[in-house]
């Protein structure tokens, strides 16, 4: 398997805030990997690190072995376009969608590089394959949709693009747990085939047993490669009881 994403002593933050210490991962092709820890621990600043969206941050972060990271110390989103465009694709929580707009407009608004907008209608079949409630609410404006439903739709418009890299931040956030659960096991269907999906989550038990690997972020720093420490899990059931 070949590393397609490569973080090495990665440090970031806001303003004068550390929030990530010397973080290193690795993440190959057709890896799925969980990074799960407690709210305000991390997880969504090392997605956004990523794609450049924190407001510093110093380290390397190489994907398919260019580097898009180093040090940066303000502009966030400057540089995000040009990594997007290699191929990641970030899904950021909550849902950052338009009430307004329809769920087909959304869905093309993913069409972000010129191949997947000549594509699009191909494209949103598939989506439409990976969601299904979603077909009969095309022309609906997402702001009548349903938590469940507007996830769907905010996930769907990532996946229309030719990522390879899917960054998708608490994906459970905010939903009951049933529809949780449908929206982890569509997300465990789609073919990544010499991609890789790396899913921040608060709900361990969500990810347990479904993903390659499950890496625990606490206090800014990654715990554990294969699976997130005893202790980590046992504190994280006790926050969560």
């Amino acid at each position: 398997m070949t590393d397609l994403l490569r973080v090495e002593n990665l440090s970031a933050g806001y303003g004068p805030l550390g929030v990530l210490h010397n973080v290193s991962l690795t993440v190959r092709a057709g890896e799925r990997i969980g990074i799960v820890g407690l709210n305000g621990h991390g997880k969504s600043t090392l997605l956004k690190a990523i794609v450049g969206l924190t407001g510093w941050q110093s380290g390397s972060i190489q994907y398919n072995g260019v580097e898009i990271g180093g040090t940066r110390s303000q502009g966030p989103g400057r540089n995000t376009h040009k990594i997007v465009r290699m191929g990641l694709s970030l899904m950021p929580q909550g849902d950052a969608l338009f009430h307004g707009l329809t769920v087909s407009d959304h869905l093309d608004s993913g069409a972000y590089t010129p191949k997947a907008w000549r594509e699009r209608k191909q494209r949103r079949e598939r989506i439409l394959s990976i969601f299904p409630p979603l077909e009969k609410l095309l022309a609906q404006p997402v702001g009548k949709l349903s938590g469940g439903e507007r996830r769907m739709v905010s996930i769907g418009r990532g996946l229309m693009d030719d990522a390879k890299l899917l960054l998708i931040d608490e994906p459970s956030l905010g939903l009951a747990p049933k529809i949780s659960k449908g929206l982890v096991e569509a997300l465990m269907q789609i073919d990544l085939r010499d991609g890789a999906m790396v899913i921040a989550e608060q709900n361990i038990s969500l990810l347990e047993g479904k993903v390659s690997r499950l890496v625990g972020l606490h206090a800014g720093k990654l715990k554990g490669g294969a699976t997130a420490p005893d202790a980590l899990l046992s504190e994280h059931m006790h926050h969560r009881h």
